[in-house]
């Protein structure tokens, strides 16, 4: 099938399902509600609110910007399977976090290779002179791999290129320039992510951060089509059991109100839970050069299904947030998951905030506000309570003991147990249904928390579950693939005023 038939035959005016009307039974006995279990349409497995592409490959987020009301998501894209092939940068915006409309394809590969994964940014000054003063460009940059030279043995196979956008990206044209920067003998040399910062001398420049092997390298450029190294960092810091990937560079604030840097690092593998993760360092960049607080290793998200997760550019002065999405996924098996149209989805959206946790800087990750928006009516949940779908946000306040366990169970005895017992904050899926695509899926997943856990948010979707432990100071996301969708939740110890919110769009 061409692209043009791909595009007229793939495009769904709301490729997110909703869910169909809710029916809630109320019980007249004194054990409290009694829910009936409505379930979704769809295929086995298509998440309600989570963003999923109508057919075909997803992986790394990419480009993500805001302009004029609309949150802009690329990805890494194969239309035609649903396994790793020529990447595309796909396209989906959104005006609201939750509900996203899937757009044609925005970039495809040519004579210099697939398109990898990058980053775009509104140039409102129309520095690269790629559009005007009065329509300036959305400038996106982005990895050229040339999968011939990777064959053939060359090291120098990727190399960066930037295409631009004047009708809100909607439509690309190619930098005839192309690549902006060429590979500097590096044989993992991708991922650039870039934005504007003010240097010491009180200038406006462009800063990428780019990942190259085993460390990350930055660039300055004042027009984004001529670039020159500054510095690199990391080859010697933080975990490097694999190759890194996916860096991002964002200026954020302490609680105590002083500017830090934050560098996020993908890496697969060599991840906490086997695989792919994304660590983080926090500390100050000034002039090209990242000197981290120190060596600690600190991971973004403790459970083994959240990767190469970057943030959003050009949010508006009125939203102070730094708003972030990951893919839901793991190298480990990516390509075998048992969904059938498509592959993969992304994590709910998350905002990002530094957090003193006993004198340690570290990263909290909670849920984004505009998720409360999914909400309907909640339903208090007694010992035991039924769900009334697979889409459900499950939220709980702690009694005080620092422990908690509560079980997600189906009519066939299937189970996920998610607990804090001795100071680790654990998701167990090894009971949890289909695992034997591969050999490490069914598995308990762990993470140290040595603070106390106060609260508990969960959220539920048709293949997955996303652990917030005092609204993001510890996050674990996990695959799940029951045969049969969760009916029950028990709260089993520690767990007092929970509630099952539906969600649905």
């Amino acid at each position: 099938m061409d692209s043009k038939s791909y595009l007229k035959n793939s495009m769904p005016s709301k490729f997110c399902l909703t869910l169909v009307a809710l029916s809630l039974i109320l019980s007249a006995c004194g054990s409290g509600q009694e829910v009936q279990f409505v379930a979704s349409e769809g295929e086995q497995y298509r998440p309600d609110y989570h963003f999923t592409p109508a057919k075909g490959w997803m992986n790394d987020p990419n480009g993500m910007f805001f302009l004029d009301g609309e949150y802009h998501l690329f990805f890494q894209h194969y239309p035609d399977t649903t396994v790793w092939g020529p990447m595309h940068w796909g396209h989906a915006v959104s005006r609201d976090l939750v509900t996203w409309e899937e757009l044609p394809i925005a970039i495809y590969p040519d004579s210099l290779g697939y398109i990898f994964s990058g980053s775009a940014v509104v140039d409102t000054e129309n520095s690269s002179g790629l559009g005007t003063a009065e329509n300036p460009p959305i400038v996106a940059i982005f990895t050229y791999h040339d999968m011939a030279g990777e064959k053939s043995g060359a090291v120098d196979f990727q190399s960066q290129g930037i295409a631009f956008s004047t009708d809100k990206g909607r439509t690309w044209t190619k930098f005839e320039g192309n690549p902006v920067l060429p590979n500097q003998g590096v044989r993992d040399f991708r991922d650039p992510k870039v934005s504007q910062v003010v240097n010491s001398e009180g200038k406006k420049e462009w800063v990428m951060t780019l990942a190259a092997q085993d460390r990350v390298q930055f660039y300055s450029s004042p027009d984004l089509k001529s670039w020159s190294k500054t510095g690199e960092f990391g080859q010697d810091t933080g975990a490097h059991g694999g190759v890194w990937e996916c860096p991002d560079l964002i200026k954020m604030s302490t609680p105590d109100g002083k500017e830090k840097w934050v560098l996020l690092l993908s890496i697969n593998p060599g991840g906490p839970q086997k695989g792919s993760a994304t660590q983080y360092f926090i500390g100050d960049f000034k002039d090209g050069s990242f000197t981290p607080d120190d060596n600690m290793i600190r991971w973004l998200d403790y459970g083994p299904d959240n990767y190469a997760g970057v943030t959003w550019a050009n949010l508006p002065q009125s939203d102070s947030r730094t708003l972030f999405i990951g893919w839901m996924s793991n190298w480990l098996y990516a390509q075998v998951v048992p969904t059938q149209s498509w592959r993969s989805a992304m994590t709910v959206p998350r905002e990002l905030s530094l957090i003193d946790v006993n004198g340690v800087l570290l990263l909290k990750s909670a849920p984004a506000q505009e998720l409360e928006s999914l909400r309907q009516a909640g339903i208090e949940i007694d010992q035991t309570s039924n769900l009334p779908s697979q889409a459900v946000e499950i939220e709980g306040k702690l009694d005080g003991s620092d422990t908690f366990s509560l079980v997600l169970s189906n009519e066939l005895g299937e189970k996920v147990t998610i607990t804090k017992e001795m100071g680790l904050v654990s998701i167990d899926r090894s009971q949890a249904g289909q695992s034997d695509f591969h050999g490490d899926f069914a598995a308990m997943h762990s993470a140290p928390m040595s603070w106390k856990a106060e609260s508990v948010r969960i959220f539920l979707d048709a293949g997955s579950v996303e652990l917030f432990v005092n609204d993001g100071e510890l996050v674990m996301t996990s695959l799940l693939f029951p045969n049969s969708p969760w009916k029950t939740v028990e709260l089993q110890q520690g767990i007092e005023d929970g509630v099952v919110y539906p969600l649905e769009k």
